[in-house]
């Protein structure tokens, strides 16, 4: 029988790693991206009003400022790296039980996460903003009967994407309306494209205080972030400035590409409440 194993790797705050995992990041050399005023003032008021709401409410246990030293920059982010050393420490447990037990090998394991984290990249904690840093997620699977090892996948997918390539592997039926594509092409090594598109979606809640609902659509080299109710909204270049730190939201240049963007943002909305309508008569 085929076991399946799934494990969600984001060290949630208050960051608070054993010292003995701090201490390994002690003397390492921690990147920091540069924080750019220009980036900051042209960011949506939204964030400008969350980066305060920030200041004033100590969430999660994390102090927050709006103008950190680049020592309080480092502080957090090798706490928040001792936590992920934990947590694979802690996976690496869990596979040595596997193996003990003569089932790692029978065990289809897929490691993944939720979101990341800016770390103050961008002036910003935690998630609740479409940046990379946020949306872009790593994940690894393990099966050596049906996974090739050492293969890199690049294409874009959507996290629940791993929903029927779990299903698959158990030999569960999926359904014909699922709005989610499987992954186990990829995982197998077989001929794979990924999406052309990926979505994310963020709504109002004790965090994201200022804005009403965001939506970013995603392609391998544009992406747009829609803010309901808002002027300003953000458009960047991810081949020329994988950093995002140029807004093109407002340039006459990209009109063209904005509105195409838009236009695939807005189709997705209707495509995926169809597909749910579909859905909830299915299960009915």
């Amino acid at each position: 029988r085929r076991r399946m194993g799934t494990l969600s790797g984001f060290p949630h705050p208050p960051y608070d790693p054993l010292p003995g995992h701090l201490e390994r990041y002690q003397d390492k050399v921690i990147p920091l991206q540069e924080i750019r005023r220009e980036d900051l003032g042209n960011q949506p008021e939204s964030y400008k009003g969350m980066r305060v709401h920030n200041t004033e409410v100590d969430h999660d246990s994390v102090v927050f400022k709006l103008n950190l030293t680049e020592k309080e920059r480092r502080d957090q982010r090798i706490h928040y790296l001792a936590n992920v050393t934990m947590i694979d420490d802690k996976v690496g447990e869990i596979m040595d039980a596997l193996e003990n037990k003569g089932q790692l090998d029978n065990t289809a394991i897929i490691f993944t996460s939720d979101h990341g984290d800016c770390l103050t990249d961008h002036g910003h904690s935690q998630k609740w903003t479409m940046y990379d840093q946020v949306t872009r997620v790593p994940m690894i699977a393990r099966f050596p009967k049906r996974f090739p090892v050492g293969e890199r996948i690049d294409s874009l997918v959507q996290l629940m994407d791993v929903g029927p390539a779990i299903l698959e592997l158990a030999g569960a039926k999926i359904s014909d309306n699922l709005e989610a594509e499987s992954l186990l092409p990829a995982l197998e090594g077989k001929a794979f494209n990924g999406r052309e598109y990926v979505f994310a979606e963020q709504v109002r809640d004790l965090n994201y205080t200022e804005g009403n609902f965001q939506t970013m659509v995603r392609s391998r080299e544009w992406k747009l972030v829609h803010f309901l109710d808002e002027p300003l909204g953000q458009l960047f270049n991810l081949q020329d400035d994988p950093d995002e730190f140029e807004n093109l939201r407002k340039s006459h240049e990209h009109k063209d590409i904005r509105d195409k963007m838009l236009g695939v943002l807005r189709d997705w909305h209707i495509k995926s409440q169809l597909q749910t309508s579909n859905l909830a008569e299915t299960w009915r």
